[in-house]
């Protein structure tokens, strides 16, 4: 099994932690390449993303998805047995669980099944607290300074 050490990015960095482990977690899975069903990811804009899975043959009912701890799931469920004889069978007829990792404020917005085609629409929504912001320097502002001579005759008067 591949491991990457991770020591000398925790040495200067700080709530990282989920990485190392998402890393492993990529590595461990991809030594089992699983490609069914094939999807898509796509970059709608800066913030909008859509996956789009090949679920052909699957209906609404047979299709779950779900959010939990940063890891988009989604299943299909084949329950009924198929009574017919193929002399060729080429489209997959079989229950699946594909797994995403999403990253912070990552949020599932929506899903849409067309054409044999699942999309889940997501968006990354940065609190507004998180998002960097510009401070205005004033160069006409208040500037306090120091008289030496008051400070002196403050002193005279109480003495």
């Amino acid at each position: 099994m591949n491991a990457i050490d991770l020591t000398p990015l925790y040495r200067s960095s700080i709530g990282f932690d989920r990485l190392g482990s998402l890393i492993n977690h990529a590595l461990a899975t991809e030594s089992t390449p699983n490609g069914y069903p094939p999807y898509s990811i796509e970059v709608l804009d800066e913030n909008r993303y859509a996956i789009t899975v090949a679920v052909a043959g699957f209906s609404q009912q047979e299709l779950d998805i779900q959010v939990e701890k940063g890891v988009l799931t989604v299943r299909g469920n084949k329950n009924e047995k198929d009574e017919r004889k193929y002399l060729y069978q080429g489209i997959a007829n079989r229950s699946f669980e594909r797994k995403f990792n999403l990253a912070d404020y990552v949020e599932v917005t929506g899903a849409d099944l067309s054409n044999g085609l699942l999309t889940i629409r997501l968006v990354k929504e940065i609190p507004e607290a998180m998002k960097p912001k510009t401070i205005a320097i004033n160069q006409e502002g208040e500037v306090l300074e120091h008289d030496a001579g008051e400070r002196n005759t403050r002193t005279n008067k109480v003495a």
